[in-house]
């Protein structure tokens, strides 16, 4: 993905031309994380915009000394737009590079100047944002009503929706993914993911392989997940 389709990959942005993009593509800057490395901080003052060039970002909280996951983003995946839209925003969430990580960064000020320029940009903003809170509001439904099997079934769905990879096959979600982490997402334990893993390998609804996940029926599993 080069550089203009990353940054029209990011939903404010979509509909803009070919030359607005080129004029827009100076204002971001480009930074690199190694793995482990901090990105910002839940509770911490922001200004920035990040687009994921390249590498693996996990977004989190912090409850009773546990982190649970509540996204997982890859190359083409944003986050942080909220701080563009407020003058003083608090982050209400901590991100992490969990593989060495190529982000693009916008800053709030260079974000504001470009509204003025494109007005359209400011319809884009509500419906993404209508979208990611559609999506919030689905992963505390199913943290709040459902059972630990339905939540990790249902968490493996997500994450092939967003990451996931079509093969000859089956869909692979593309990126290793460990049982605490897979826990962490689906608001349960590393001995239940286990567990459950296990029931799908040998009721073949999985396949694991180099601690990738392959779905071989995506129908099937959504079955499964009471979908």
């Amino acid at each position: 993905m080069n550089d203009l389709d990353l940054i029209r990959s990011f939903p404010y942005f979509e509909h803009l031309d070919k030359d607005d993009l080129a004029k827009m593509a100076p204002l971001f800057l480009t930074r690199d994380y190694d793995k482990g490395t901090t990105i910002f901080w839940e509770g911490e003052e922001g200004d920035e915009l990040y687009l994921v060039q390249s590498g693996l970002i996990h977004v989190y909280r912090n409850d009773e000394n546990r982190e649970i996951i509540l996204a997982v983003l890859s190359e083409g995946d944003f986050l942080g737009e909220m701080a563009l839209l407020e003058s003083i925003q608090v982050r209400s969430a901590s991100a992490r590079a969990i593989e060495k990580s190529v982000l693009y960064v916008l800053k709030q000020r260079d974000f504001v100047e470009l509204l003025t320029q494109n007005p359209i940009i400011t319809l884009n903003i509500l419906e993404t944002t209508l979208g990611r809170l559609r999506k919030a509001n689905e992963l505390i439904m199913d943290l709040t009503l459902l059972d630990a099997r339905t939540r990790i079934l249902r968490t493996l769905l997500r994450l092939m929706e967003q990451h996931g990879t079509p093969k000859p096959d089956g869909t692979l979600i593309a990126f290793k993914l460990t049982h605490q982490q897979l826990a962490d997402m689906s608001g349960t334990v590393r001995e239940t993911v286990t567990k459950v893993m296990l029931e799908l390998q040998y009721s073949e609804l999985i396949r694991v392989e180099k601690k990738m996940i392959l779905v071989p029926d995506t129908d099937k599993l959504r079955q499964t997940a009471g979908l």
